[in-house]
C-alpha cells in the first residue's frame, strides 16, 4: 500500500469517468441523468481519494511526500508527482469544490450535457496535475492545457457574449504563459534538469533570476488576475455558467499564487526582494480601485467577480512580504477565497436559475420568500468581507500583519479595503436581500430545494469551521512556508553580504 501511486490516481481518475461518459449513447432524458451521475460519481470518488492523500501527508515535514516519478520524453522530462504543505490544500480543495459545480449543472445545463460533463472532468484532471506536478515541462502541460476547457465552457455554454469573454480569457492567459516557457527553457539550460525539487536547490544567476521572474510574473499575474491585467475576468465571469465561475475563481486564480510559491520566491528570491515594491504597489492599487469599481456595479457576477481582484490583491501582497506570516496569509486567503467565492457564485446561479437575470435592480426583499437562501447568502457575503468567525478574515488577517512587519504605509493602504469590501458586501445585501419584497415577478420564488441544500451547506459549514478553527490549512503549510521563508532570508542575507564587501 505504501507504493500505491495516490497521487496518478486522484490525478487522472476525472479522465476515467470522461471516458465512461463518452461510452454513453443517445441524447434523450435517461442518457442525460447517466451522464449526470457518471461525473457525479466521478468527482466523489475524486474527493474521496484526495482525502487519502490528506491522510498520508505528514505536516510536520517541509520537503515534498508521496513522490511519483518515472521517465516520459526520453531523458529531458520525467513525470514527476508530488505534494507539500504549499501544494496539497489546492489538490484537495479542487477535489472538494468539482462535486457541487456537477450538481449545480444538474439542471441548468440542458443541451450537449455529455459534452459538458467531459469538459469539466477533463479541466478538473488538468488543475489537480497543476498543483501536483513536479517537473517543469509536466507542470506546463498541465498549466496550459487548463486554458482549453475553460475555453470551451465559457464559448459554448456561456451568456450571450461568450465567444468575445472566451477568446479575451484565452488569449492574455496564453500571452503571459508564452514568456514563461521561454524563461522555463532558459532554467534548464541553466540547471542542467527540469526537476522542480533539484531546481529549488539551484543557485541562479542574478541576472536570470531578474528576467525569469518578470516573465513568470507575465503569466502568473494574468492567471490570478492582478491589477491592471484583469479586465478578462469580470467579462469571463459574467459570461460563464455558474459552475464555470465556480472553477474560475475557486480553483484557476489560485495557479498564479501557487506558481509565485513554488517558483518565483524559492528560484528567484533576490528578484523578488527586487521587485517586492513594484508589488505591493500593484496589489494596494488593486485593493482600494477594484473594491470602489466593485461599488458600481450593476450586476451581481460583476460585483463579486471584481470583489476577488481585490481579494487576489491582498494575496500577491502577503507572499511579497517575504516573512511567515504574511505568505502563509496569503495560503490561507486562498484556501478561504476557493469555497467562499464559489459558494458566492453558486448563490447566483440559485436565483439566476429562477429569474434568468442578475441585475441587482430585479432584486429585493428575498430573505421575505427564500429565508434559507437569505441565511446562506449572509454567511457568504460576511466571509467575503472578512468577517471574524468566518474563513474570510483569518487569511485578511495575516496578510495584513505580514505586510505590517513588511512596511507598515503598504499595511496601512491595504486595511482601508477592509472598509470597501464591508461596503459592496453590505449594499449587495441591501438591495438584494433587505427591504420589502414588493416586485411581481419575485412574489412566486421558491426557497433553496433538496440539492441546492445539499450544495450550500456542507460550504457553510466549512465556511465557519475554518473561521472558528483554521488550524487544519495553517497547520498543513507551516512546515513548508517556514522552509521556503528561511531559506528566502538566508539567499538575501548571503547576497547582501556579498554586496556589502563588493562595495
Amino acid at each position: 500500500m505504501s507504493n500505491f501511486p495516490v497521487l496518478t490516481v486522484v490525478t487522472f481518475l476525472p479522465l476515467v469517468g470522461a471516458a465512461f461518459i463518452g461510452l454513453v449513447r443517445g441524447d434523450d432524458e435517461a442518457s442525460k441523468r447517466n451522464v449526470r451521475l457518471i461525473a457525479l460519481v466521478a468527482t466523489l470518488a475524486t474527493f474521496l481519494v484526495s482525502l487519502v492523500v490528506w491522510a498520508k501527508f505528514d505536516p510536520s515535514n517541509p520537503g515534498f511526500q508521496m513522490e511519483e516519478k518515472a521517465a516520459w520524453l526520453g531523458s529531458l522530462f520525467s513525470y514527476h508527482l508530488g505534494v507539500d504543505g504549499i501544494s496539497a490544500p489546492f489538490v484537495i480543495l479542487t477535489a472538494f469544490l468539482m462535486p457541487f459545480c456537477i450538481l449545480a449543472s444538474w439542471e441548468s445545463v440542458q443541451n450537449r450535457v455529455k459534452e459538458y460533463m467531459i469538459a469539466f472532468l477533463v479541466l478538473e484532471t488538468l488543475m489537480i496535475g497543476v498543483f501536483a506536478a513536479l517537473d517543469l515541462m509536466l507542470f506546463y502541460v498541465f498549466f496550459e492545457a487548463g486554458l482549453i476547457p475553460m475555453f470551451i465552457i465559457i464559448g459554448v455554454w456561456g451568456g450571450p457574449r461568450r465567444v468575445y469573454a472566451s477568446f479575451k480569457f484565452f488569449l492574455y492567459t496564453l500571452l503571459g504563459s508564452v514568456l514563461m516557457l521561454i524563461a522555463m527553457l532558459a532554467m534548464y539550460y541553466d540547471a542542467g534538469t527540469a526537476d522542480i525539487p533539484t531546481l529549488l536547490q539551484h543557485p541562479f544567476p542574478a541576472t536570470l533570476q531578474t528576467w525569469a521572474f518578470l516573465a513568470f510574473f507575465a503569466s502568473f499575474a494574468v492567471k490570478m488576475p492582478m491589477w491592471p491585467v484583469h479586465t478578462w475576468l469580470p467579462d469571463a465571469h459574467v459570461e460563464a455558467p455558474t459552475a464555470g465561475s465556480v472553477i474560475l475563481a475557486g480553483i484557476l486564480l489560485k495557479m498564479g499564487g501557487y506558481g509565485f510559491l513554488r517558483f518565483s520566491l524559492p528560484m528567484f528570491p533576490v528578484a523578488s526582494e527586487y521587485f517586492a515594491p513594484f508589488v505591493f504597489t500593484l496589489s494596494v492599487v488593486a485593493i482600494i480601485y477594484t473594491s470602489l469599481v466593485a461599488l458600481a456595479q450593476e450586476d451581481i457576477k460583476k460585483l463579486i467577480a471584481y470583489s476577488s481582484v481585490a481579494h487576489m490583491g491582498y494575496v500577491t501582497m502577503g507572499l511579497f512580504t517575504l516573512n511567515a506570516a504574511g505568505v502563509q496569509g496569503a495560503m490561507f486567503q486562498m484556501v478561504s477565497h476557493g469555497f467562499v467565492s464559489g459558494a458566492l457564485f453558486l448563490s447566483v446561479g440559485v436565483i439566476y436559475d429562477r429569474m434568468h437575470t442578475r441585475d441587482i435592480a430585479a432584486y429585493g426583499g428575498l430573505v421575505n420568500r427564500m429565508p434559507w437562501y437569505g441565511v446562506a447568502f449572509l454567511l457568504f457575503t460576511m466571509a467575503n468581507v472578512g468577517l471574524p468567525g468566518t474563513s474570510g478574515f483569518v487569511g485578511e488577517f495575516l496578510t495584513l500583519l505580514g505586510a505590517y512587519r513588511a512596511n507598515t504605509w503598504v499595511a496601512f493602504f491595504a486595511a482601508t479595503g477592509v472598509i470597501l469590501s464591508a461596503a459592496y458586501g453590505l449594499y449587495l445585501l441591501a438591495r438584494v436581500m433587505n427591504g420589502k419584497l414588493e416586485k411581481p415577478s419575485l412574489q412566486g420564488i421558491l426557497d433553496l430545494d433538496w440539492r441546492e441544500r445539499i450544495v450550500v451547506v456542507p460550504l457553510v459549514l466549512v465556511t465557519i469551521f475554518y473561521g472558528v478553527y483554521p488550524a487544519p490549512v495553517l497547520n498543513a503549510s507551516e512546515a513548508s512556508v517556514q522552509a521556503l521563508v528561511a531559506k528566502t532570508q538566508a539567499v538575501l542575507g548571503a547576497a547582501a553580504k556579498v554586496a556589502t564587501l563588493a562595495n
